[in-house]
């Protein structure tokens, strides 16, 4: 039979003398009182807490995890919408019309200025700014051009002459069999060493400021689908009489 320590509450051997722990005597442990550990109780776990009631009514308990009450959907107020919409349709609506009736009215106002006349293909153009023509068969001196004909060259389509009171715009159309580089070559003798240039494979452009209010541009390109595979050459001569 063990017993245990009066000292220390070790267990000590029924035939033993002394506690092994801490060197009592076992006749003066037996005066002393025997040490037991103390019990503890379980405590129980705390309850949840009530659930809030509001002041005068009753709480319904909540809904189970995964279900939630449906939303009923606000109903539309449809009718204020459409007619800003309406609105909105009839402005534009009424802005189209009167931008039309702008335009139709602009234009019938330059028709009834404008007097034009055709005759064997040839177009001339009276306005209350200038007069437009052009033609075919109308011949142009060097002085009209700003600088001479190409030698040997044939009038072209699309000559044309404006007058305007700022100042005067003459375009001939010459063709020719010679190369595009034979023309260049040419009008850059003519032009001058004042000239600009821009040449690439197929067209160049020479222009010369002849004065603060005249320019002289010539355009020579060379297309085997236009002109009979011919070397076109445009000659635009413009002077302004503006102050």
């Amino acid at each position: 039979m063990a017993i245990y320590c009066g000292k220390c509450g070790a267990e000590v051997p029924s035939d033993k003398q002394f506690c092994a722990n801490c060197g009592t005597p076992l006749a003066a442990a037996a005066a002393a009182p025997v040490y037991a550990p103390p019990a503890y109780a379980p405590v129980a776990p705390s309850a949840p807490p009530p659930a809030y009631a509001p002041p005068g009514g009753y709480a319904p308990p909540p809904p189970p995890p995964g279900s939630y009450p449906a939303v009923a959907p606000v109903p539309a107020k449809s009718g204020g919408a459409l007619k800003i919409i309406l609105i909105v349709i009839a402005v534009f609506v009424g802005l189209g019309v009167l931008g039309a009736a702008a335009v139709g009215f602009t234009a019938w106002r330059v028709m009834h200025a404008i007097h034009t006349s055709a005759k064997n293909g040839d177009i001339s153009i009276d306005t209350p700014g200038g007069k437009i023509s052009t033609s075919s068969s109308e011949n142009y001196s060097s002085s009209d051009l700003g600088t001479d004909i190409y030698p040997g060259a044939q009038t072209g389509k699309g000559s044309m002459r404006m007058s305007l009171p700022t100042g005067s715009v003459i375009t001939a159309i010459y063709t020719t069999s010679d190369s595009k580089d034979q023309v260049v070559n040419y009008y850059k003798s003519r032009l001058g060493s004042d000239a600009s240039v821009f040449d690439n494979a197929n067209s160049a452009v020479l222009s010369l400021q002849k004065g603060p209010k005249e320019t002289v541009m010539v355009t020579v390109s060379q297309n085997g689908s236009q002109d009979d595979g011919k070397t076109r050459i445009s000659i635009m001569h413009s002077k302004s009489t503006k102050e």
